[in-house]
């Protein structure tokens, strides 16, 4: 019986687990975490994505889960509506929200719930790897050293296996920072997020926005701020939340109440946007989801969703055999990766333009393209990249 090694527990991590439990292979998934992550962001549920997940069979469960949320509105300092963009503005998969909103933390339950008879081992991380012949020799922080067939490294942006496995990797700077929190004091939303954009201000060189928006009757607050890089602890949550409110002091619209909410939230999530560059596979060592193909902005649960289904499915037509495996599931999703890991237009001066002028134009420009045809293909025509892909049926229901 195959076994394979899955590193992290996030959407990439549980949804290749649900299907390798499918195909019959067992799974241990390590998690460096104490337990499931609680919180996280909302994350969209796009094109592909969503075959992926009705060949799931959670389509339902992942709605029932919405956020809640129906759309986008650009705010200024004193509230007032500037831009107001539809979940479904430029298609359901295609605007800056897609009509299929969920919390990651929601996401991750629902897919681990669903995969029946996987190992779990947290509070753990790979510390070293070994390949032999017929297997990967594991060594853990904590729980020793086990032997596997294969080990794929879904452990995100800055992935542990990415660091052992390809050490020449790289993660290109994505030029700014970004942090999400649970607001306890949040604003009645009705089912809008709220964007309220800043110019460079208080030691940035760039732009800073801050968003709020619905999550089951309650809200999470983002922020964004453009610039040099800011040297942290990735362990120091307290001095990241330093850093913020520090990008942030003086600030008007409802920023003194998401300052304050950030200091006694307990999901704090700070890092800097980036993307990587590494190869994906190496013998019996392959690398899934923001381990190897973060830098989209908006695609990134899509990416390891579809992932997740092509590897599980390449692993079960080989038989397990991971050396024919990997590499035919890189052929299948590079393009994909590469139609799906790209800037948005005016990338991040447009994302987070540095001052009054470029606000107010960006915001002039967003007004027009929801009025015109060539809205679609102006905003990089996410509606179609993320559904090109033709997904394999995959007809197999046992591995050896």
């Amino acid at each position: 019986m195959t076994h394979i090694l899955i590193s992290g527990a996030g959407v990439a991590g549980t949804a290749l687990a649900y299907w390798l439990r499918r195909y019959g292979i067992d799974v241990t998934v390590v998690e460096r975490a104490p337990g499931p992550r609680q919180g996280g962001q909302g994350i969209d549920v796009r094109g592909a994505a969503r075959d992926v997940i009705e060949r799931m069979g959670l389509t339902d469960q992942v709605r029932a889960a919405h956020t809640g949320v129906q759309g986008i509105r650009q705010v200024d300092v004193a509230g007032r509506v500037r831009v107001e963009m539809g979940a479904d503005a430029f298609g359901h998969s295609g605007g800056i929200i897609a009509d299929l909103e969920i919390l990651r933390s929601d996401l991750v339950r629902i897919l681990s719930e669903a995969g029946d008879g996987v190992e779990y081992v947290f509070d753990d991380t790979i510390t070293a790897t070994e390949q032999e012949a017929d297997g990967v020799l594991v060594t853990f922080g904590r729980t020793g050293r086990r032997r596997f067939d294969a080990v794929v490294g879904a452990d995100g942006v800055f992935s542990a296996t990415r660091r052992l496995a390809f050490p020449a990797a790289r993660l290109v700077d994505g030029g700014y920072h970004r942090a999400v929190f649970t607001m306890d004091d949040a604003p009645a939303l009705d089912g809008w997020e709220l964007m309220y954009t800043m110019p460079a201000g208080n030691g940035t060189t760039g732009g800073r926005n801050a968003l709020l928006y619905p999550a089951h009757g309650g809200a999470r607050g983002m922020v964004h701020f453009a610039g040099d890089p800011v040297p942290y602890d990735r362990r120091d949550i307290d001095q990241q939340k330093r850093i913020v409110a520090s990008v942030f002091e003086g600030e008007g619209w409802y920023l003194p109440r998401m300052l304050d909410a950030m200091w006694r939230a307990d999901d704090f999530y700070f890092d800097r946007h980036g993307r990587v560059e590494t190869p994906w596979h190496d013998g019996r060592v392959a690398l899934l989801g923001d381990a190897c193909a973060a830098g989209s902005v908006g695609m990134g649960t899509t990416i390891a969703l579809v992932g997740a289904y092509v590897l599980a499915g390449e692993l079960a037509e080989a038989g397990g055999d991971p050396l024919a495996a990997f590499p035919a599931y890189e052929t299948l999703m590079r393009p994909y990766v590469a139609a799906n890991v790209r800037p948005l237009p005016g990338g991040v001066k447009g994302f987070l333009p540095s001052t009054p002028r470029a606000i107010r134009t960006g915001q002039t420009m967003m007004r027009w393209l929801l009025r015109t045809p060539l809205g679609p293909a102006m905003m990089g025509g996410m509606d179609k990249a993320v559904s090109a892909i033709d997904l394999p049926d995959y007809a197999v229901e046992t591995a050896a």
